[in-house]
Parts: C-alpha cells; sequence; structure tokens
C-alpha cells in the first residue's frame, strides 16, 4: 500500500473512535488478503480506495465511511458470484458490504469475494 498516512489522518478525525479503529482495521485486513495494492483517499468523497494503480481501471474495492461504520465497496461487485448474500446495493456494476464492527471481516466468504475480484481484474489485463 501507498503511504498517505497523512491524507487518511485527516480523513479519520471526522469520525468516532469506533469508525476509526473500523477502518484502520479494514485497511489492515485488505493489506493482508491483497498484497501489493496502491492506497488513494479521496477525502472530498470520503472513500479510500485500493487497487493495483491510481486509475478507476484498476481499482478493486474501496472503504466507503459513514458516520456509524463502514462499508467495503467492491468494485464490480455486480458482476461476481455472492453465495454468502453479503453483499447489498443495486447498482449496475459495483456492490458492498456494509461493516459495522471489526468481526465483520471475519465473515463466512468476505476474504473469497474479495480475491474473485482479483482474479477478475487479472483476466482482464
Amino acid at each position: 500500500m501507498s503511504n498517505t498516512a497523512s491524507d487518511l489522518d485527516r480523513l479519520l478525525s471526522a469520525y468516532s473512535p469506533g469508525v476509526r479503529e473500523l477502518v484502520l482495521e479494514t485497511r489492515r485486513w485488505i493489506a493482508a488478503a491483497v498484497p501489493g495494492l496502491t492506497e488513494t483517499v479521496d477525502a472530498k468523497s470520503r472513500v479510500v480506495g485500493y487497487g493495483f494503480g491510481t486509475g478507476y481501471a484498476d481499482l478493486i474495492c474501496t472503504i466507503i465511511l459513514s458516520k456509524d461504520g463502514a462499508k467495503l465497496g467492491i468494485v464490480g461487485g455486480a458482476e461476481l458470484d455472492d453465495p454468502y448474500r453479503l453483499m447489498e446495493g443495486s447498482g449496475k456494476r459495483h456492490r458492498y458490504v456494509t461493516l459495522e464492527k471489526t468481526a465483520d471481516l471475519r465473515k463466512r466468504g468476505l476474504e473469497s469475494l474479495l480475491k474473485r475480484r482479483v482474479a477478475v481484474w487479472e483476466q482482464k489485463q
């Protein structure tokens, strides 16, 4: 992951300690699940993006911050199998998994969902 600590710190400063902890743990979880991703902070949109480059085409997932928690956005999630029905949303391309607590990162099938997204990205290269 690229180091955008100051940008991330500024973004997180507007949120409660619980949301900050959840976002930081989600960030660690993403880095462990898919090493080598680039991190991009979009403070205006309250989103942290992760991909194999800085462009939209290389985006794998996002952390979308809210006042009560976060969402793990899966880019292209609408095209992925979701046997555990983790994803929510009705967008034509993207879906998300709601995270209310760090234990949600251990939901059955979550890591394999992210890795399926990576496999789709790799096939398009």
